[in-house]
């Protein structure tokens, strides 16, 4: 409510003067001589305080009784509560307002809350443990009763709402991949045999998961039944998540019932205690109400002002129901992913698995609000998945819930040869140091994950010579990994990657072609073949270029890389998932673990630097026996990296060759040329634009005078550039306007419209990248046995 001085008692909406109607009596208050000395108070002839009164308004004295009435009528048992079931939104604030006065024409209601409350007299506090303020000071009164009952009504709103067992739903590229109709409930007869909670086996129902992978299959009972550390290689599309987020979830289950089991015993030794804390408030209770009298007696105006219509507040007084089930509840998992985007569907996926368990989940990661992950830890999650680095700084900072990892029962490490990489995450070792000395939890289970976990490079010759030059198999390679993770267990080891290390259902091929005539054939691939297709290249300048150039022609490409808001990063990946024609240009930021769906194409623009790339790169498509397609653009640079990717995975076959229509290639280098035309000028324009920009803002800043050397470029030669631009641009929208894959008709026929409108789309068009090829290797097959 607003006031104004000297006016106290006003409404917010028509500002009419409030009344007060008396109930109590009027008692005098002692004053003290002392300061009738000051020649301020020599007009005062005595202090008088009224403690039990009601406001009305001075319009509607009245029609006080009726309105106490309806009040009654409307609000039971004397709620404080009343609301309309609907109203307007430009009338809510009167609303409000005219059930503040029925309110506070209600205080005399013995069962009512008053608003003044006699000196003598404590009040207890309804619900959320709110405290009444005292009357005296009058201006606060209104404001405190709408604070009250803006949390009566969100309490109200949160009774009537049904019990939500999971959190609100995110839109995620994960999304359409755990969506299953939860009418058909899948059945789960076969996750039985390994042990599964009965909670996580109600979620795979309604997942629609009927039948574990063979890696889920073979990792959950050594997991969950033996309690063993586990260190699993399958191929990409596998499910290795679940593998290791069931076992997680159960052994949070089994803290939890042990730790129920332990509550449940000490509250029996609780109940002893509790008729001496009785006794002891009862004695706290009197001492206060005896303070109470004495301030009342001593005849201290501003104490007797101070204590009128006061209750007794207790402070930092704990509750132990609320803060000890905090204090109790630890960290139990604690997965780390190596990029962003993974660590966020991992918490996508373990909380689809969990939703009947009630464990949260937490995730941390760079380029988001540190504060906010902090207010989400202050929360005690259960599970958190985090990046290393943003996890190190948290630790580093003590945060309460990260201090003691002393209890944590697992820790998962997932794409971990990638984790444990020399050179790469710092954080990560500084971590697992700490973990494996001083936070050391022997009962504490391990989980190693990757595709590419036993893949061995060969060792070159000159490794070989040194005198500690020692040759890598996969035994060799897993003794160091358990080395630098620190499992000091026998682990159960799984195995379940082929020699290729790739996937059956994946098609690979490749492309022989110049460097700068890998535009050409990726422009090419883009039209020919619409689809979901990822394009990997291994800097963040070439996605950047290949982004302008594809935009001008049209393509609308989704960049991916590093150097872009975390924000920015996940829309990206949530609107190539949307789409079902799309085309996401990366780094190998999106290499490993994410499970979009449907992806149809992969293309290596450029080939990557290592074999292990290579296989997470194409395991992006060909997910879960699903088809898919690996493209790889040679280049005269890509040689070397290609024959060693060819050497470390053994192929027995060469990879074909992609089969290209060159007819069309001629009018594609038409267009793409112009491209490269356009997106330079642009280019140079906005360098030219930053630069004249900073010299200006630097020369106001010192107030200087430019001269116009000093500037790039001049206004007749911008002018000319603009108009060459227009031009190009023009050219290319003429171009782009024309049907690139035309139906060749040999003969003519006249017609009343004057032009023949033919289909744009040929036969070509229509065919998949995969039907091309598979019938390319049926010819191939054929001339070779006609030979």
């Amino acid at each position: 409510m607003k006031t104004k001085k000297g006016r106290r008692f006003k409404s917010s909406f028509k500002l009419k003067q409030k009344g007060i109607e008396v109930i109590g009596e009027w008692k005098t208050v002692q004053i003290d001589p002392n300061l009738f000395a000051d020649e301020d108070f020599k007009d005062i002839v005595c202090l008088e305080e009224l403690t039990e009164y009601k406001l009305v308004s001075s319009t509607k004295v009245g029609k006080v009784k009726e309105r106490k009435r309806k009040a009654e009528s409307v609000s039971e048992g004397g709620s404080e509560e009343e609301e309309e079931p609907v109203v307007p939104p430009k009338k809510k604030k009167k609303n409000k307002n005219k059930n503040l006065r029925s309110k506070i024409d209600k205080s005399d209601d013995p069962n009512a809350t008053e608003t003044a409350v006699p000196v003598d007299k404590e009040v207890k506090c309804e619900d959320h443990g709110q405290v009444a303020e005292s009357t005296s000071s009058t201006k606060d009164a209104p404001k405190k009763k709408k604070k009250k009952t803006a949390k009566n009504k969100a309490s109200e709103a949160q009774e009537t709402l049904p019990p939500v067992t999971t959190s609100k739903k995110v839109k995620n590229w994960t999304t359409e991949v755990l969506s299953a109709s939860t009418d058909q409930k899948a059945d789960v007869s076969a996750w039985k045999d390994l042990f599964v909670p009965e909670p996580v086996l109600q979620a795979l129902s309604c997942l629609g998961f009927s039948a574990p992978t063979p890696i889920q299959a073979l990792a959950l009972p050594s997991a969950i039944r033996d309690s063993m550390d586990v260190l699993g290689a399958a191929e990409t599309g596998s499910g290795k998540t679940l593998a290791f987020a069931i076992p997680m979830i159960h052994s949070v289950l089994q803290w939890q019932k042990s730790k129920s089991s332990t509550t449940r015993n000490e509250s029996v030794s609780k109940e002893s205690h509790q008729h001496h804390d009785e006794t002891r408030w009862e004695n706290e209770d009197e001492a206060e109400k005896l303070t109470h009298q004495q301030v009342e007696d001593s005849g201290d105006e501003d104490d007797a002002s101070f204590t009128t219509g006061c209750v007794k507040v207790l402070e930092n007084f704990e509750f132990d129901a609320g803060v000890d089930s905090h204090k109790e509840r630890p960290l139990l998992g604690l997965v780390l992913t190596p990029t962003r985007e993974l660590a966020v569907q991992v918490k996508h996926h373990i909380d689809a698995v969990a939703k009947f368990t009630g464990i949260k989940t937490a995730i941390l990661v760079g380029g988001m609000a540190a504060q906010k992950q902090e207010r989400i830890l202050n929360r005690k999650p259960e599970i958190v998945i985090a990046t290393p680095g943003r996890l190190w700084e948290l630790v580093k900072e003590r945060h309460p819930h990260l201090s003691n990892l002393r209890q944590l029962r697992c820790l998962v490490i997932d794409e971990a040869d990638r984790m444990v990489e020399k050179g790469h995450f710092v954080e990560l070792s500084q971590l697992l140091e700490i973990l494996n000395d001083s936070q050391y939890n022997p009962q504490r289970q391990t989980f190693v994950f990757s595709a590419t976990l036993t893949l061995v490079h060969q060792t070159p010759t000159r490794v070989l010579q040194k005198k500690n030059g020692k040759k890598m198999d996969k035994k060799t390679k897993l003794e160091l990994l358990m080395e630098k993770v620190g499992i000091k267990g026998k682990p159960k080891v799984i195995d379940l990657t082929r020699k290729e290390a790739t996937v059956e259902t994946l098609t690979e091929t490749r492309i022989h072609c110049n460097t700068n005539e890998k535009d050409y054939y990726l422009y090419y691939f883009l039209l020919q073949y619409p689809g979901r297709t990822m394009v990997f290249a291994n800097s963040i300048d070439c996605v950047k270029r290949l982004s302008s150039l594809l935009t001008i022609l049209n393509c609308d490409p989704l960049p991916l890389h590093a150097n872009m808001h975390q924000r920015q990063r996940l829309k990206n990946l949530e609107r190539f998932a949307e789409r079902e024609s799309c085309v996401l240009l990366t780094t190998d930021v999106a290499a490993r673990g994410l499970d979009i769906p449907n992806v149809q194409h992969v293309i290596h623009y450029q080939v990557p630097r290592t074999s292990e790339l290579y296989v997470h790169r194409s395991g992006r498509t060909a997910r879960a026996a699903s088809e898919g397609l690996s493209l790889l653009l040679i280049g005269p640079d890509d040689l070397i990296n290609f024959r060693k990717i060819y050497r470390t995975l053994e192929k027995s076959e060469e990879l074909p060759l992609f089969p290209v229509e060159n007819k069309c290639m001629t009018s594609i280098k038409e267009r793409m040329n112009l491209a490269r035309q356009i997106e330079k000028a642009e280019f140079f324009n906005s360098r030219a634009k930053q630069h004249n920009s900073w010299l200006q803002q630097a020369a106001e800043a010192l107030e200087m005078d430019l001269d116009d050397d000093m500037f790039m470029g001049n206004e007749q030669e911008e002018s000319q550039k603009q108009k060459m631009l227009k031009g190009m641009k023009k050219q290319l929208k003429h171009m782009l306007s024309q049907p690139l894959f035309k139906v060749l008709m040999k003969t003519k026929y006249p017609t009343q419209s004057g032009k023949l409108l033919l289909p744009q789309t040929s036969v070509g068009i229509s065919e998949s990248a995969l039907g091309t090829v598979s019938k390319q290797r049926a010819k191939r097959k054929k001339s070779i046995k006609l030979n």
